[in-house]
């Protein structure tokens, strides 16, 4: 498919990566009514998913997937969950393992690769709503997720009709090289925090497979992986871990039209996360490269999201 010309064009402001990254995910407000639903799993674990529905009975559902450390609540979920509801689609949000404010049953949790819960998730839905047309969205680490699901050899359900992603790191290698640069600290300490704050929750629940003076020796992203990630989930070691479920691998073997939407300026994203030779031989990816963005940003002087309004263009062309 030819390479998709973007047209967002943000205020100065967000031009600017760092007020586009932080703004969008620490600032904004899209307030959005949500019900929880718990799946369990047929490992014995759970997953909550927050619905938003439309004000009349509609046959189209989208699934949504949030980032690394997110949870449905962020806005950049909210916003899409309530401009979806507006134009007469049902949204079921994805809380990953250990994601929705309670610890999941297991010692493993979620990372960027786990189809098969969302293989569950789709099926749950799917045999109990009785939708006629799905559509996915994914973000950061979610849109990973869902584009190597998209890609893998298994049964694509007839009611998905297409996806768009946003701000994705196809490379997990790469993108976790780019957090490691000076300019991005912050952003690298912060999701350090979080995730070591989550660890130390979760060593409290299994004391004898994860230790406090474990988590505290980890110094960076990669050392959590492989001290946790690459452990709970069955990889040899972070590495391995990034290579296997790097979505760049199954891009070009997806059959459902897939936007994905990666803003050049973007900080987290390396060179590898901008698919370009895959998107122009395949018949169902689409490639779209803001100029500004950030990450999961594209804010406009509207209360939708460039990619919120974007994603609901692309789906809707494809139905």
């Amino acid at each position: 498919m030819p390479i998709v010309e973007s047209t967002y064009k943000p205020p100065m402001i967000f031009r600017n990566y760092h007020i586009s990254t932080v703004y969008s995910a620490m600032i904004r407000r899209a307030p959005v009514a949500q019900q929880r639903e718990r799946i369990n799993l047929q490992d014995g674990d759970f997953l909550d998913l927050d619905w938003s529905f439309s004000e009349e009975r509609s046959e189209k559902v989208l699934i949504v997937i949030h980032g690394l450390e997110g949870s449905t609540k962020r806005p950049y979920i909210t916003g899409l969950a309530k401009y979806f509801t507006q134009k007469g689609w049902d949204v079921a949000a994805v809380n990953l393992r250990g994601c929705s404010g309670e610890i999941n049953r297991h010692f493993r949790s979620y990372h960027a690769g786990a189809t098969n819960d969302l293989q569950e998730v789709v099926d749950h839905i799917l045999n109990k709503n009785k939708y006629a047309t799905m559509a996915f969205n994914g973000f950061s680490l979610g849109g990973n997720l869902m584009l190597k699901y998209l890609g893998e050899d298994r049964e694509i359900p007839k009611q998905l009709k297409a996806a768009v992603m946003v701000s994705v790191p196809c490379d997990l290698h790469g993108s976790l090289k780019q957090l490691e640069k000076r300019e991005n600290f912050l952003y690298a300490k912060r999701f350090k925090i979080k995730l070591q704050n989550h660890l130390r929750q979760r060593a409290q629940h299994f004391p004898n497979q994860l230790t406090t003076e474990e988590i505290n020796a980890c110094d960076s992203l990669l050392d959590i992986d492989d001290l946790y990630t690459s452990r709970a989930h069955d990889f040899e070691n972070a590495l391995d871990y990034y290579h296997k479920n790097s979505s760049r691998r199954f891009l070009e073997n997806i059959g459902v039209p897939t936007l994905l939407i990666n803003a050049w300026n973007d900080g987290f994203l390396s060179p590898a996360c901008y698919p370009f030779k895959i998107a122009e031989e395949s018949k169902y990816l689409y490639l779209e490269t803001p100029e500004y963005g950030g990450h999961v940003g594209f804010m406009q002087n509207k209360p939708e999201t460039y990619t919120e309004e974007r994603a609901y263009q692309f789906i809707h062309s494809h139905l």
